[in-house]
């Protein structure tokens, strides 16, 4: 025997042999939080990109806006330890008239009622990968004109821009690709 199928061998007998009673839980990947999240916002009238570059440097998991044209802003987190060391969701606030955390339906959301996380102004949305549920509404906190503005229009040329790039991948060697 060689000495590779030697140690998978010897990796074979030694993994843990699985409880047939035990049915295996998948764990919630923020994908499909996401994925949730913009089914319950498309319902609403509210259209948003996963992944949105924002011009403080940080990345919005989903940015949205409404029929209004208000800007919805969605932090999506799945575990607790990376709720709990998340400081940087308050940079998102300066680019959004609403912000909502997004999480799994087995997720603590204790944390989330704690002033560190500012209840008074963040919503909180459960999902799944086939539906979500507003528990607690964001309050609005109207953007100026001219921020709104900004932001309605960084979103459509990133938007515009990955539709693009989807019907022809050639064009994405043209222009920056950030969102100025």
């Amino acid at each position: 025997m060689s000495e590779s199928a030697a140690l998978a061998r010897s990796h074979e007998l030694s993994s843990p042999t699985p409880d047939p009673d035990t049915i295996p839980v998948a764990r919630p990947v923020a994908g499909d939080v996401c994925r949730g999240i913009m089914r319950l916002f498309a319902r609403n009238d509210i259209w948003c990109l996963p992944e949105m570059p924002l011009r403080n440097g940080r990345r919005a998991d989903l940015m949205g806006v409404d029929a209004k044209g208000r800007v919805v802003i969605v932090e999506v987190k799945v575990q607790r330890g990376d709720l709990m060391g998340d400081g940087k969701w308050p940079d998102y606030l300066d680019h959004c008239d609403r912000f909502f955390w997004g999480v799994p339906p087995g997720l603590d959301r204790g944390p989330l009622d704690s002033e560190e996380y500012r209840p008074d102004c963040c919503g909180v949305i459960v999902a799944d990968g086939y539906d979500a549920e507003i528990v607690r509404p964001a309050p609005l906190h109207p953007l100026a004109a001219a921020r709104r503005k900004v932001e309605i229009e960084r979103l459509s040329r990133a938007a515009l821009r990955r539709l693009t790039v989807a019907a022809d991948p050639e064009c994405a060697a043209w222009g920056t690709g950030d969102i100025a």
